[in-house]
């Protein structure tokens, strides 16, 4: 990925290079309108592969695919560009413009890419991801289970395609093993669904505890000391915390 990145940045460079020359040293554009045709089926092409590149990189955890895909829209986006602009010189005959269109798509064209080596370069460094975890933290509030009672110590760690995620379930503390268990699985295939299979996953179950009556929203719990108060949305803040929840500390 940040090879990738690297190359787009030279590549933007290489152009304005070009552009710069071709202003200093004017040539006559031949054969426009093939030219026009050809760049904008390539567009075309190009946005397509980098839509599948970046749904199956997005799925898999591939960062090197994904930048693939956004090199390839990057293309598109500045392909786009460069065919208005071949078609203002088409009509207007003044060559100069490819050149200023050039030059003004390739300093986009670096930008992309430099987006593209500091998410590569925050992967090496273990950074949190954001965008991830409130990906993360939005499908387990949508799909929360009655006997999740609460979450917390969240770990996520991503090292190249890989998704290491653990954490802290809270349960009825007075169901049996197996049926904790079974939580604990349900927890993973929502994980694994929405995260692809390359998701090394490790929960760690606990048994809530009385002063939690009042956020959980168990309908048919046997043992109920207080009664439900409201349930503590799960944010990215409090998921992190090495503590049980309760409405005294969220």
């Amino acid at each position: 990925s940040g090879v990738e990145g690297a190359l787009i940045i030279l590549a933007g460079l290489l152009i304005i290079y070009k552009s710069i020359y071709s202003i200093i040293y004017p040539q006559v554009i031949h054969q426009l309108d093939y030219g026009i045709i050809l760049i904008a089926s390539t567009a075309v092409i190009n946005y397509i592969v980098g839509y599948i590149s970046i749904s199956k990189g997005k799925k898999n955890n591939s960062m090197a695919l994904v930048a693939s895909g956004k090199h390839l829209q990057t293309d598109t986006y500045s392909t786009i560009g460069i065919v208005a602009g071949l078609m203002l010189i088409y009509f207007t005959k003044i060559y100069w413009l490819d050149s200023a269109v050039a030059l003004i798509f390739s300093f986009i064209i670096m930008f992309t890419g430099y987006r593209i080596m500091r998410k590569s370069i925050a992967g090496i460094m273990d950074e949190a991801d954001s965008d991830l975890l409130k990906k993360l933290v939005n499908i387990l509030n949508l799909n929360r289970r009655d006997n999740w009672i609460d979450l917390h110590n969240l770990r996520v760690i991503k090292y190249g395609g890989q998704l290491h995620i653990d954490c802290h379930l809270t349960v009825p503390w007075y169901i049996n093993i197996r049926d904790a268990h079974e939580e604990v699985e349900q927890l993973g295939i929502l994980i694994k669904r929405n995260f692809g299979d390359a998701v090394e996953f490790f929960v760690h179950s606990d048994g809530c505890l009385f002063t939690q009556c009042n956020i959980c929203n168990k309908h048919d719990c046997p043992v109920r000391q207080k009664p439900f108060e409201k349930r503590i949305e799960w944010n990215t803040d409090n998921l992190l915390t090495d503590r049980k929840h309760n409405l005294e500390q969220r």
